[in-house]
């Protein structure tokens, strides 16, 4: 399989967010924040291309939503359909579209307002892929993750016919040509991540699990998070598989690194390895 990174742009979060109970002079050496506490950072989808199939994983934040909104996050950068362009990609020609979970920064791109301001698919050729149990639990959100789910970016989708179920299983899926599913529930309920076979070895797009290459330290997760000490667990046991099996971290959100493999210090932290992108094949 070919994986090739695609950006969908970049945006600002808050710095303590995204670092949960890591001490601000910490993390802020890593990715400075502005005067406002504000750090960027990328929305970086992937494509993999096999056979006939273009399949496409997550898509940023896209562009329904109104100035309103988008002041609140700064989207700057590329834009998903001009990154596609530069690999020569049309969005007609994008077969299926994965999405790890319904926040907006993932699902945004999924859909467009077209010329009369209806809300159509935005790869019109496409059969779009999510689990039932995030699908429910995204309609009727708890009130702390509430705003990370707009209905608009994801129930369309459904009306329009052109959305899919995967099933949810304990243990990972076999879901298409190798490619595995794995369903979490630390940041969200049911996100899916996806174990990716390619030439050099198993790719994971790691979503928002282990959303930068900083997050693979243990104590580094998101103050999102719905439920820390269970994302911890599953953090834990993808670090090791990544050690064990030689696995590929994917980075969606890093604004620097893009992948790298996971090892151990002397003092049995994880820290990543970072990969010069024609070393992964990409």
């Amino acid at each position: 399989m070919k994986i090739t990174p695609v950006e969908a742009g970049r945006f600002k979060l808050d710095g303590g967010a995204m670092f949960g109970v890591v001490p601000k002079r910490m993390w802020n050496r890593l990715n400075p924040s502005d005067d406002e506490n504000m750090c960027s950072w990328t929305m970086r989808s992937i494509l993999i291309e096999y056979g006939q199939r273009k399949v496409l994983v997550d898509t940023g934040i896209g562009f329904k939503q109104g100035e309103k909104f988008r002041s609140h996050f700064y989207p700057h950068g590329a834009e998903l359909e001009d990154s596609l362009d530069e690999i020569l990609v049309r969005p007609e020609e994008i077969t299926d579209v994965f999405i790890t979970h319904f926040h907006f920064d993932h699902v945004g791109g999924a859909l467009k307002l077209d010329d009369q301001g209806r809300i159509v698919p935005a790869f019109p050729n496409a059969t779009y892929w999510s689990n039932e149990v995030h699908y429910d639990w995204a309609c009727d959100p708890n009130p702390r993750e509430a705003a990370s789910f707009l209905k608009e970016n994801f129930v369309p989708l459904k009306e329009q016919g052109e959305l899919r179920f995967i099933d949810v299983q304990k243990d990972d899926l076999d879901w298409m040509d190798g490619i595995r599913v794995r369903t979490i529930y630390g940041h969200t309920k049911a996100q899916m991540i996806l174990f990716v076979p390619a030439e050099s070895g198993t790719v994971v797009y790691s979503a928002d699990l282990i959303p930068s290459s900083w997050h693979i330290r243990l104590p580094y997760i998101m103050a999102y998070d719905m439920k820390p000490m269970v994302t911890l667990e599953e953090k834990q046991r993808l670090l090791d598989e990544c050690i064990h099996q030689d696995l590929t971290l994917f980075f969606e959100h890093d604004p620097v690194t893009i992948s790298a493999k996971v090892a151990k210090d002397d003092r049995s932290r994880y820290h990543g390895v970072s990969l010069e992108k024609d070393a992964l094949d990409l």
